[in-house]
Parts: structure tokens; sequence; C-alpha cells
């Protein structure tokens, strides 16, 4: 059986003497819980009190190596990284047009008398748990409107797994309307990675030399994934002397499954569950709507792997996570 088989099927995920054990450090002055494998920083939950990011976010991210495998920038930039799109912050979830407001774009750049933005305000934390096995955050947030209305209540469970070679994020996505709401079909969405420079596709203006390469289901490969429709999406490449595989997963039970993917080239990594007119040239439309009090959930896994999975290696981890 083949070691991934081992690390991500059956009861249990981990053998114990590969498994390293999740822990918390809660940081209330920087608006932050860090998460840890070990003693290495995996990731840290950001719950931005004053809206300057606009959704919470998990930043940066950590490779089993210690890679960055987020953009730096517009928090902690690094030299040589791009400066666009400041609203692409580690790793976040949200949409480009509920009711006629904007989740996606919004930044602190963002001039808000020009658009309707709507912002994502972290309101609770309700559980920090670590464990020999894994760790849990739960949080909740209100999707607010350009006027501060809430829109939406969202509760979302974050699980967190690692060992020597391997991590994984899990995050379980529950939606709740206040009121009726559209979620209209559109190309910004839904839970994205802004990659580190070192993982994006080869460029030729640009004066390093990038690594990354996509691979959907179906074999396509490179930036001609964007657009298409897949289980899931492998990006391979290589940051210092580790090779890197990072890959999302999207779920059986998510709505539009297999979603759309809005994957770029300059860096952006993202699924797109609602929103399929311009990636189907207009012959799809999957508009969502939301009445009061209904509840629409998600789930969605991100593994990242320091040696590059094959495509046997992504099925049998596919598997595992429908399971």
């Amino acid at each position: 059986m083949k070691k991934i088989t081992l690390l991500l099927l059956g009861l249990s995920y981990f053998a114990s003497a590969q498994n390293q054990p999740i822990s918390f450090k809660e940081v209330p002055s920087e608006d932050k819980i860090e998460v840890y494998a070990g003693k290495d920083l995996f990731t840290a939950f950001l719950f931005d009190s004053d809206n300057s990011i606009k959704k919470p976010v998990l930043y940066p991210v950590l490779s089993p190596e210690g890679n960055f495998i987020t953009r730096g920038w517009p928090l902690n930039p690094r030299e040589g990284e791009r400066t666009d799109h400041p609203h692409h912050v580690g790793i976040w979830f949200n949409h480009g047009d509920i009711n006629g407001n904007d989740f996606w774009n919004n930044s602190y750049e963002r001039d808000q008398t020009k658009r309707h933005y709507g912002t994502v305000v972290h309101t609770a934390v309700k559980k920090v748990k670590g464990g020999k096995k894994e760790g849990n955050i739960i949080a909740q947030a209100d999707w607010n409107d350009f006027e501060g209305k809430t829109l939406i209540k969202e509760e979302s469970k974050y699980t967190f797994k690692a060992t020597k070679d391997y991590r994984i994020i899990d995050r379980e996505i529950t939606l709740q309307a206040v009121e009726d709401v559209l979620i209209a079909d559109n190309k910004e969405g839904m839970i994205a990675i802004r990659l580190a420079r070192e993982l994006e596709h080869f460029d030729p203006k640009r004066d390093y030399q990038p690594t990354g390469n996509y691979t959907n289901d179906m074999g396509i490969e490179g930036t001609d994934v964007w657009s298409k429709r897949s289980e899931w999406m492998r990006l391979t490449g290589k940051i210092g002397d580790e090779d890197i595989t990072l890959a999302i997963f999207d779920h059986p039970d998510n709505y539009n499954f297999p979603g759309h993917w809005h994957a770029r080239g300059y860096g952006l990594f993202a699924v797109n569950n609602i929103g399929s007119e311009i990636f189907s040239k207009g012959t799809e439309v999957t508009d969502y709507t939301l009445n009061e009090g209904m509840k629409l959930k998600f789930k969605y896994r991100i593994l990242i792997s320091s040696k590059h999975l094959t495509e046997d290696e992504m099925v049998e981890a596919a598997r595992a996570f429908k399971e």
C-alpha cells in the first residue's frame, strides 16, 4: 500500500509515530491565533478586528519544511513579490456578488463610495482545541453589506492535521441567511489561496523563475485549467530545496460540485462553486437563493506536501476526503 494511502485513508489519518500534535497560541493584541505542528508554526488565524483585510484569513501558511507557500504582500512584503490584488491575503473564503455586494474585491485600498463592498466581520471564537492527532478552531462571522447590515451569519470549523511531510487544513463552512439573499453567479470566489512567488507559473516579464504547474483531475495542465470543472487541483513546484505539492479538494456535498477553478498563473488558486456563467461562456448559470433562516454548507480540504504527489496519490487523497 502506498505511503499516501496509509496517511490519508482508513479510520485514522496518521499512524501515531508520524503524527505531530497541533497546538495553538492566542495573541489577542494582534487579533490572531497561531497554529503549531509540533514546535513549528503552521499558520495563523487572523480575525482582523479593524476590518483592514475585510475578512478572516489564514496567514501565513507554511510548508512542512517551513517555507512560506502564501504571498507576503500586503501584510509582510517579501522582496520581488507582485503587489497586485491587495484583497488576496493568505487563505480565505468569500464571494463577489451577494445581494449586489462585492465581498471578494474589498480591501483597505478600496474607495467604499465607489462600489457596494461587503465585509466579513469576525464576531466570535467558539472553540480552540489542540490535540495529538488534530486541532480545531470554530469561529463565527457576519457578512455585512455596504451599509453594515448583516446578510449572512457564518460558522466555520477549521481542522488542522500534520505529519513530518504533510499538512492538512479542512474547512467546513455554514452560511445562514439573516434575510433573503441571492448569491449571484460570479467568477470571484470562493475558497482561495494567494501563492508565494516561487509557486507562480512561468512569466517572461518577471525577473525570477517560478516553478508552479497546475494539474486537474482530467490531466489538464498549466494555466489551461482556468474555468474547467474538477474535483481537485494539484499545484506542484519547488521552494529552495523543498519539492511542494499544494492541492485543494472540492467536496461532493458542495453545491454545483465539482466547481470551476479560478486558478491563475500569477498566483491566485481558487475553486468557485457559485460561478459558472463566465467559465462556461454563458451556457450555465448557477445563482443560489438562500431564503431567510436557510443554511448552505461547504467543505474543502487543502493539502500541503513536501513531495510531488502522483495522480494516483491525488485520487486516493480525494477519496479519503469524501469518506
